[in-house]
This record gives C-alpha cells, structure tokens and sequence, in this order.
C-alpha cells in the first residue's frame, strides 16, 4: 500500500486547501488589476498629459542618441533635391555622398557639372540652412568620365607597349 503524499512530504492536510486558495486568489487578484488597469488606459486615451507630442520627443532622443540625424537629414535631402536645386537641376543631379562636412553632387554630363559648380556657393548657404545642425563646408559637383575604365586599360596598355620594329 502506498503512503499518501501528504505523510510522505510532512505537509499539513488542514493547510493545503487554503495554500492553494490563497495562490488561486492571488493570481484572480492579479487579473482583476490588469483589467483596472486596462480600462483606466483606454478611458484616459487623448486626454491631457497623454498629448502625441510626446512620443515625437522620445523619437527625436533616439535619433540623437543613435547619430542617424546626420543620415535622416541626407535622405530627407535626396527625396526633396528638387525644391534645393531646382526642378530642372534635380532631373540632371543626384545627391551622391556626404562624408566629414563634404556634400558631393553627381551631375548627368559635363556641361551639367558646369552648371551646378557655379551655383555651389549659394547651394552651400541654402543647405546650410535647411540641413541645420549638420555641417556643410564643401559642397562638391562630379560629372560622368569621359572613358569608362576598359577605354581607360586599353589607352594604358597601347601606351606601355612597345611593338618592335622591323
């Protein structure tokens, strides 16, 4: 015959009920709270002091604290380089890279890289302006090659060879 579980664990059969009710009670009292609690939360929702406003405030900190503010202004610059440039100039240029204060502007062809290398210092200023807070000392247009890299190695290789004469 086997020993019953409360012997062998020297429990108090007269306690165990009410250890369990009180661990059962517990856990109903935690659910009604959530509930509460639930319920306060939708009912409070858009009154004062729960203003939006606030969660673009703690969005603003992690930018800051991450350092993707200088790389959220560059990309909010590419999607609007028209309204900086101009729409004629946007459709010939694309913002190519900011490294270390340097904006480099990529421009369709040679005469579009004249073009836009003359407005550069008043482009400096106006980015200066809209990019606030991120440093603009050189702004920097480059034009298509003339060559593509295979014309490039074939010149270089007819130039350093010598065919013998004869």
């Amino acid at each position: 015959m086997h020993t019953p579980i409360a012997v062998t664990l020297k429990l108090d059969e007269g306690k165990l009920g009410a250890q369990e009710f009180q661990r059962v009670a517990a856990k109903a009292g935690l659910i009604r709270e959530l509930r509460v609690r639930r319920e306060e939360a939708l009912d409070n929702f858009g009154k004062p002091g729960r203003d939006p406003h606030e969660l673009g405030d703690v969005l603003t900190k992690i930018v800051e604290q991450s350092g993707w503010g200088p790389h959220l202004k560059m990309a909010s610059l590419e999607s609007d380089w028209a309204s900086v440039v101009g729409e004629v100039n946007a459709r010939h240029s694309r913002v190519a890279s900011y490294v270390d204060g340097v904006l480099t502007i990529a421009a369709d062809s040679p005469s579009w890289t004249q073009q836009l290398t003359a407005i550069a210092p008043m482009l400096t200023e106006t980015l200066r302006e809209r990019l606030g807070g991120l440093r603009i000392d050189e702004v920097r247009v480059t034009g298509p090659q003339t060559h593509g890299r295979g014309v490039r190695m074939m010149k270089y290789v007819q130039r350093n060879t010598r065919r013998p004469r004869g």
